[in-house]
């Protein structure tokens, strides 16, 4: 295998670049980003990114140093070709190429498969003031709409981005409302008596929480500049939810999901649901193709996780250059978030029918651990602002599951 292209330059793609020379790979090495910038960390983007000085803000094309996830010395021992700034448009699998949106092709050996996924979009056009948050630039064009003074901020979906974005609006003093659709927050990911502990985490950090509708539209004021028949999209005013009700709104962040990015690889024999579907090992339907990070349904799962983005390149890796699935993955899927001065924590799998059960510590007083139970045995755990004893637990889930392969 003399050229590997990693498509995606962002976390899964840089551990995946790691990988390729950590385990003996120094052919030439292409690694395709469609952003500007060198990797960076997203997690901070809806935390400490919003909320810091924005005198900090650094100008130019370069990630705010504190959100880097190389630097000057790895990117020369990589010694990679980096593409930024251009979209992969498609794979021709017959000439071992991937396409780029500038006309150029990358003619390839192996491919990794790195894409992301993008934020989901409300339907229609979106006024000025309404944002996503999954980039860095979302991130810079919402942080500066939050400079503009006290503003009222609509949060559309209450899972972690959500949660997270109207935890660091209020701590910037803005008034906060979070719609969600479901009856409680964080429903599919923690069940009903811990989305009900975060409903009140919402309430007691200041925010207002509507749940149980959905949104019918945005509402908007023409630009002043603005003629008559002009398609300008103006300013939103408000967001119209599914009962008819209106909340006024300066900021609205759309927090809905994400959807894995893989329109690009259309008119290839690679099977494509709801992410790139992969065997247990990251292994594709097509020879050489491996597939890591959000974009990659791994043994029927299509983990959105820091986690999952910097555990499954190693594996990926070893399989795409051995030409054949040799190890299959045994990460423990682990996630967390930091939301109105909490940090939950979250590692296992959890049925839908498991019951849960409060092993340390209370929710009253913001402070437990919560363990996960099906079929009488422990399959996922929960901690607020308890560490220790839920580091001890994720350590005993992780050796059983390994033990199980």
């Amino acid at each position: 295998m003399n050229t590997v292209t990693v498509v995606g330059a962002s976390l899964a793609g840089l551990y995946a670049a790691r990988e390729l020379r950590a385990q003996g790979f120094d052919g030439r090495l292409v690694i395709v980003g469609a952003e500007p910038h060198l990797p960076y960390d997203r997690p901070p983007l809806s935390k400490d990114f919003l909320t810091s000085d924005l005198s900090n803000l650094l100008v130019g094309g370069a990630a705010e140093a504190p959100l880097a996830l190389t630097d000057t010395e790895e990117i020369g021992e990589l010694a990679a070709e980096w593409l930024l700034g251009v979209h992969a448009t498609g794979l021709d699998q017959h000439a071992r190429a991937v396409l780029l949106d500038d006309g150029r092709s990358v003619v390839t050996d192996g491919v990794v498969v790195a894409t992301g996924a993008s934020a989901r979009r409300l339907p229609g056009p979106w006024p000025a003031g309404v944002h996503t948050l999954r980039t860095l630039d979302d991130a810079r064009a919402l942080r500066a709409d939050l400079a503009q003074g006290t503003r009222r901020v609509v949060v559309i979906g209450g899972g972690f981005i959500g949660a997270e974005t109207a935890s660091s609006c209020v701590a910037l003093g803005h008034d906060v409302t979070v719609v969600e659709a479901a009856p409680l927050p964080l429903l599919p990911q923690l069940g009903p008596d811990m989305g009900a502990f975060c409903a009140d985490l919402h309430r007691r950090g200041g925010t207002r929480l509507l749940t149980g509708t959905g949104v019918a539209g945005l509402h908007r004021v023409a630009s002043p500049h603005s003629h008559s028949h002009s398609h300008s999209p103006g300013h939103v005013t408000a967001v119209e939810l599914s009962d008819g009700r209106l909340l006024p709104a300066d900021v609205v962040v759309v927090g809905i999901g994400a959807a894995p990015n893989t329109a690009w690889l259309a008119g290839t024999s690679l099977a494509v649901r709801d992410g790139v579907v992969c065997d247990d090992g990251c292994v594709t339907s097509l020879p050489n193709v491996v597939a890591v990070g959000d974009v990659a349904r791994v043994g029927g799962v299509r983990a959105e996780h820091w986690t999952s983005a910097t555990e499954l390149p190693r594996v990926a890796v070893r399989n795409l250059l051995a030409a054949r699935t040799v190890e299959t993955v045994t990460a423990l899927p682990y996630f967390w978030s930091d939301q109105y001065g909490s940090r939950i924590q979250f590692a296992g799998h959890r049925p839908a029918d498991a019951t849960v059960r409060i092993e340390e510590g209370s929710p009253d007083d913001g402070s437990f651990l919560a363990v996960y139970e099906h079929a009488g045995r422990v399959t996922a755990a929960l901690a607020v602002d308890c560490p220790r004893p839920f580091m001890k637990v994720r350590r005993e889930l992780r050796a059983r599951q390994v033990a199980a392969v």
